[in-house]
C-alpha cells in the first residue's frame, strides 16, 4: 500500500520510509484508513521462515563441532607424525565438507526471505539487524569458505603446520559465522543498543558495542556452539560404534571414538553448565519466555519449584497432574532464595499498563508526523518510547489505536502470552535428551579409558541409535527460543504480524512447497552422501590399509589396534 493509496500523501511529503509507516496501519489526522491483518498471510510467512530455518539448523550443529574435531584430529597427528590421524583427518574432513556444502546452499536462501517476506521487518530494523549479518558475511563467510577449499586441496602442497593452520582458520570461520549471526538473533531477543527515531521511523543504533555484548547474544552463542560439539561428538561416536561392532578397521574407530568420547565429554557439560546460565538470563530479561516453558501462571512464593511435568491448559491458564522439585526453578532462574519467578497472570497485568503507555508514545508520534512538535508532544513521546511497540500490538484489531477500546487492550494484553503447552513440552524433550547423552558419553569415556569399549555391545549399539538425538535436541531447542519470543519479531518493540511484505497469499503457498520441496531433495542428498561414505569408512581414502580396499594393507603399514 502507497501513501497515496491510504490518503496520506500530503503527510509524508511522498517520503517512502514514512510511506511504509502508513502501509503498516498508522493512520495520518483524519485519515480512517489501514492495511488489513490476514491472519493466513501472516502463518504461512511464519511457516515460510520457520521451514527453511529447521532445514538449514540440521546442517549448522554438526558443521561447527566437526571442524574444531578435524583439528584436534590433525593436531596429533602434526605432533606425532602418525598417518593413522592424518587418515582420520581426512575421512571425517570428507564428510564435513559434506555437510558445509550443504550448510551453505540453505543458509544463503533464507537471507532472502528477509526482502521477500519481511520487508517491513528489513526496514523497521535493518540499520542495527544488518551491520552483523553483514560482518558475518565479509568475515567469516569467506574465511570458512576461502579455507575449506584449502582444506581439500592444500595435503600435497602445504607443509603439516600450513595445513594444520588452514583447518584451524576453517573451523575458527565457522564459529565466527556462528557468533555473528547470533548476535542478531540475539539482539531480535533483546534489542539494547538501539533507539527507535521519529524523523526516519525506524530503529537507528545507539551503540555496536553493546549489540555485540548483548547478554542475550552471548549465552546463545556458548550455548549453541557447545550444542554442536556435542552434535558432532556423538555422530562421531555413533559412526565410530558401528565399525567396532562390525570388527573393522578397530584402530580407526577406537582413536576416532577416544577423540569424540573426550570432545562430547566437555561439551556436553557445557551445555547444561551454559543452559542453566541461559535460564538465569531469561529470568532477567525474558520473563514470558520463562514463565511461559515453565508453565508458571501464577507467581509462586519465593524459591519458585521446578516442574518436571505437568499437563498445562492454556485456556483457564492453570497446570494440573504437577511433579515438582522444590526450590529449583527459583535457584536456576534468579540466583536467590528470596526472588520471584513472575507468573503469566502477573506478566499480563503488567503488559497492560505497557500498552497503554505505547498508545500515549503511539497518539504522540502521529502529532509529530503531523507536525505538532511541541515540547510537551515531545516530550510524552520520549518518555513512553519504550513502551511504543506495546502499543503496536493493537493494530490487530483497531486501526486507531490511541481509542482503543478496554476489551482490545485486554486481548492485546493477552497476545503477548505465546501459547504456552508447546514451549513446555518441548523444553522437557530438549532437557531430556540432554541428560540422556550425557549418561551416553559419561559410559562412553568410563569404558574408552579402561580399554574395553569394544566389548560393550550394548553400549555401541545404544550410540548407533542415538545418533539423530542431538538433531532432535537442537532443532527443539530452536524452536522453543524463536517461539517462546511470540508475538515479536523484535522483542517488546516490533511484533511479528507486522513485519511482512506485502505479498499475495498464493505467492507465499508457491513459495513455500518450492522450498519445502528444494530443501527436502537437499536433505535427502546429504542423508545418502552421509551413510554412503560412513559405511564405506576410511576406505573411501582409497589408501590401501583400510577394510574393503582390493589393495590390501601396504607394506610398512602398522595397523594401530
Amino acid at each position: 500500500m502507497t501513501p497515496e493509496r491510504s490518503g496520506c500523501a500530503d503527510r509524508t511529503g511522498g517520503d517512502p520510509r514514512r510511506g511504509a509507516w502508513v502501509a503498516r496501519g498508522m493512520s495520518c489526522e483524519g485519515s480512517k484508513e489501514s492495511s488489513m491483518i490476514d491472519e493466513t498471510f501472516i502463518a504461512l510467512s511464519r511457516w515460510q521462515f520457520a521451514a527453511t530455518a529447521m532445514y538449514h539448523f540440521l546442517f549448522v550443529p554438526l558443521t561447527l563441532g566437526l571442524s574444531w574435531m578435524v583439528f584436534m584430529m590433525e593436531s596429533v597427528y602434526v605432533m606425532t607424525g602418525k598417518v593413522i590421524y592424518k587418515d582420520m583427518t581426512r575421512f571425517w574432513g570428507k564428510l564435513f565438507g559434506i555437510n558445509f556444502a550443504l550448510g551453505v546452499t540453505t543458509g544463503l536462501t533464507m537471507e532472502f526471505q528477509f526482502g521477500t517476506n519481511w520487508a517491513y521487518y528489513s526496514h523497521y530494523v535493518g540499520d542495527v539487524f544488518g551491520a552483523p549479518l553483514a560482518i558475518e558475511g565479509l568475515m567469516a563467510f569467506f574465511l570458512e569458505s576461502t579455507f575449506i577449499g584449502l582444506f581439500f586441496l592444500g595435503w600435497d602442497k602445504l607443509s603439516k603446520r600450513q595445513h594444520l593452520a588452514v583447518t584451524f582458520l576453517t573451523a575458527l570461520g565457522s564459529n565466527f559465522s556462528a557468533l555473528w549471526i547470533l548476535v542478531a538473533n540475539g539482539w531480535m531477543q533483546n534489542p539494547v543498543g538501539s533507539s527507535f527515531s521519529p524523523e526516519t521511523m525506524r530503529m537507528e543504533m545507539t551503540s555496536f558495542f553493546e549489540v555485540v555484548l548483548n547478554p542475550v547474544a552471548q549465552v546463545k552463542f556458548v550455548h549453541t556452539v557447545a550444542a554442536g560439539y556435542v552434535t558432532a561428538a556423538m555422530f562421531v561416536m555413533g559412526i565410530s560404534a558401528w565399525y567396532m561392532l562390525k570388527r573393522r578397521d578397530l584402530g580407526f574407530a577406537k582413536r576416532s571414538f577416544a577423540v569424540a568420547t573426550g570432545f562430547g565429554l566437555a561439551s556436553v557439560l557445557s551445555v547444561i553448565v551454559l543452559g542453566d546460565e541461559s535460564g538465569y538470563e531469561l529470568g532477567d530479561v525474558q520473563r514470558v519466555k520463562l514463565a511461559a516453558i515453565e508453565a508458571e501462571y501464577t507467581t509462586e512464593k519465593p524459591p519458585a519449584p521446578f516442574t518436571i511435568f505437568g499437563l498445562p491448559d492454556d485456556k483457564a491458564m492453570e497446570k494440573d497432574a504437577e511433579i515438582q522439585i522444590p526450590w529449583l526453578l527459583g535457584l536456576i532462574a534468579t540466583r536467590s532464595l528470596d526472588t520471584e519467578v513472575t507468573g503469566l497472570r502477573d506478566l499480563m497485568a503488567r503488559h497492560e499498563e505497557r500498552i497503554r503507555n505505547g498508545m500515549v508514545a503511539y497518539d504522540a508520534l502521529e502529532k509529530i508526523r503531523a507536525g505538532d512538535d511541541s515540547p510537551a508532544v515531545r516530550h510524552d513521546f520520549e518518555f513512553h518510547k519504550k513502551d511504543l511497540g506495546y502499543g503496536l500490538l493493537l493494530k490487530r484489531y483497531t486501526t486507531q489505536v490511541s481509542d482503543a477500546t478496554e476489551a482490545q487492550i485486554a486481548q492485546a494484553a493477552r497476545d503477548t502470552i505465546p501459547p504456552v503447552t508447546p514451549l513446555f513440552f518441548s523444553f522437557r524433550v530438549m532437557v531430556g535428551l540432554g541428560f540422556v547423552m550425557l549418561g551416553l558419553i559419561v559410559l562412553s569415556f568410563w569404558y574408552t579409558i579402561r580399554r574395553t569399549i569394544q566389548d560393550k555391545p550394548w553400549l555401541l549399539k545404544a550410540l548407533v541409535w542415538s545418533i539423530p538425538l542431538p538433531w532432535i535436541a537442537c532443532e527443539v531447542g530452536w524452536f522453543v527460543a524463536e517461539f517462546g519470543r511470540q508475538p515479536w519479531a523484535i522483542g517488546e518493540v516490533l511484533p511479528t504480524f507486522l513485519a511482512t511484505s506485502s505479498l499475495t497469499t498464493g505467492e507465499l503457498v508457491f513459495s513455500l512447497a518450492g522450498f519445502l520441496i528444494f530443501y527436502t531433495f537437499l536433505l535427502v542428498i546429504e542423508m545418502y552422501l552421509m551413510v554412503h561414505f560412513a559405511r564405506k569408512g576410511p576406505a573411501t581414502l582409497a589408501t590401501g590399509r583400510y577394510h574393503g580396499e582390493a589393495a590390501g594393507p601396504r607394506p610398512g603399514y602398522a595397523p594401530a589396534e
